[in-house]
């Protein structure tokens, strides 16, 4: 399965719990296995240690998890990375099967859980729906697929059983993440350095995409797009609709080509410079060009550098304040599950020298 895959069936989960734990709810003799892998490449040396696992690596209430699978996950999970070759030695490439089990063995107890969780065709082609539109194209979307080894049926299978876990996910934080105004305030008092900004220009922007190797025809019909959208804006056609019709950007149909609120730094220079010269309400004269393509660029909003006051900061605090109530109370439910449930891993125990320090 692609990177993209990958990461889309995780972001789709509304719950966000079971695939976006705080590193808290992992085992310390597990570290990230982004990390891990950083620190391989980093070391350099030989190719990868084969490690002999045995079959099956786990058994979570009777139910066996395969060395094959594992191992399947795994090389996923490096592939995903874009470090397939890394050079991972006999203990790093252990620590990482770890990692990777762990998730598996609470995937396999949150999907018992979630067996008799209604998933309406609705919910399914929704978020199928929402998925397809994080690509340009449905062409563009169906080589993705291909490229993954998936057919549809099976995508929209594990499409399914996301829906099924997060919904179930779901009714275990219901109604317990509740947070107040009180408690915004209290951690607005104790945090209010973290609310200082720099200067913010908020916009949007639609995008015309070129690859790194574009040729100079392939550049000039992006840029010949750009201009061609900025004559429909100048003509008076809405932003955001256009942004929905003819941007490239992934997720672009959603949010009309909308960017918020950001400092400078943390767009590419080209498009920072032109966004923060342009004045609240304008639009690109010419298009934007930067590394990934053609911008047209409207500016709708700009805030000075200062602090934002408890207003400003109430709802993204609050906010804040559930997820972190979610993630605990999952936790707490994962914890309970682990303990009830008959868990056996073959997989030898982490060596002093993994443990973590006191």
């Amino acid at each position: 399965m692609t990177k993209r895959f990958i990461t889309l069936l995780s972001i789709i989960l509304s719950a966000g719990l079971l695939h976006a734990q705080d590193s808290s709810s992992k085992s310390s003799a597990t570290p990230d296995i982004q990390k891990m892998i950083s620190d391989a490449v980093a070391k350099g040396g030989a190719s990868s240690s084969t490690v002999a696992l045995k079959d099956p690596v786990a058994v979570v209430n009777g139910d066996k998890i395969s060395r094959a699978d594992l191992e399947k996950a795994f090389n996923e999970a490096l592939g995903a990375s874009g470090q397939a070759n890394a050079p991972l030695t006999a203990d790093q490439k252990m620590q990482g099967y770890r990692q990777i089990l762990d998730g598996m063995i609470m995937e396999k107890l949150v999907d018992k859980q979630a067996a008799a969780v209604k998933v309406d065709k609705a919910d399914v082609d929704a978020q199928l729906a929402k998925i397809k539109s994080q690509f340009p194209s449905e062409e563009v979307f169906q080589a993705e697929m291909k490229k993954s080894g998936l057919t549809m049926d099976q995508f929209v299978a594990n499409l399914s059983k996301s829906i099924r876990q997060s919904k179930w996910m779901q009714s275990q934080v219901a109604g317990k993440d509740s947070v107040t105004e009180a408690d915004a305030k209290k951690f607005y008092d104790a945090n209010t350095k973290e609310f200082t900004n720099p200067d913010l220009v908020k916009a949007s922007h639609i995008l015309f995409r070129t690859a790194p190797d574009a040729t100079a025809a392939q550049q000039k019909i992006a840029e010949n797009k750009a201009k061609a959208a900025i004559v429909r804006v100048n003509k008076g056609e809405a932003f955001d609709k256009l942004a929905s019709e003819l941007s490239e950007e992934p997720g672009a149909a959603q949010r009309g080509g909308d960017l918020g609120y950001f400092p400078k730094d943390k767009m590419v220079p080209e498009f920072a410079d032109a966004a923060f010269a342009q004045k609240v309400g304008t639009v690109s004269v010419t298009p934007v060009k930067t590394k990934f393509g053609y911008h047209v660029i409207k500016v709708t909003d700009k805030k000075p550098a200062g602090t934002a006051s408890f207003d400003e900061a109430k709802a993204q605090i609050i906010q804040f304040l559930q997820a972190q109530k979610r993630r605990d109370i999952f936790k707490g439910v994962m914890q309970e599950l682990r303990q009830a449930a008959k868990i056996e891993s073959t997989l030898p125990a982490p060596t002093a020298a993994m443990a973590p320090a006191k």
